[in-house]
């Protein structure tokens, strides 16, 4: 069984052993929460907003003859209206300055975090190579462990001699 199938499915484990189900190449990424609006107001193709309008006055439907009152009023309300534009026009400005601040620090922040996950891969590669090693050191741990065990039986069969040699002259 090749290895790919063994640790991507598509077979059993040889020996009984199981492969963890952390390294089985699943992952738990929710494409509808990386999708997800940042706010329920931002406009997308979701949710493309209302399509509202501003109307200060009401359209004048037929063709019609003013008083003076009425072009009085109408030249005051189209002064402050004209002013209010303008300071709409700086507001819009203003807030659109703070969403594209908004959006740096979003992708500066996201691809930090990438960062952060490519270099974890890093360090969980750099553990493995580890765990490989050490591994790779248990026989010659198990040699001089089996040495010293030797060595100890050796000295405890000199021993029991020797006392057996020294204990059976005196009897």
């Amino acid at each position: 069984m090749s290895l790919q199938l063994r640790l991507f499915g598509g077979g059993q484990p040889t020996a009984g052993k199981k492969i963890s189900t952390s390294n089985d190449g699943s992952h738990a990424i929710d494409k509808s929460k990386v999708l997800a609006q940042t706010d329920a107001e931002v406009i997308t193709p979701k949710t493309p907003g209302n399509f509202s309008s501003i109307r200060s006055v009401p359209v004048v439907p037929d063709p019609r003859y003013f008083t003076k009152e009425e072009a009085d009023a109408i030249k005051a309300l189209a002064k402050e209206k004209t002013d209010g534009a303008r300071q709409s026009k700086r507001v819009y400005k203003f807030l659109g300055k703070i969403e594209a601040a908004d959006k740096t620090v979003h992708q500066q922040h996201r691809k930090y975090e990438g960062a952060v996950a490519q270099n974890e891969l890093g360090k969980k590669r750099a553990d493995t190579g580890l765990a490989k090693k050490l591994h790779g050191l248990r026989p010659g741990y198990a040699r001089l462990g089996l040495g010293i065990d030797k060595a100890d039986s050796d000295a405890r069969t000199r021993i029991d001699e020797i006392k057996t040699k020294l204990t059976g002259e005196f009897k």
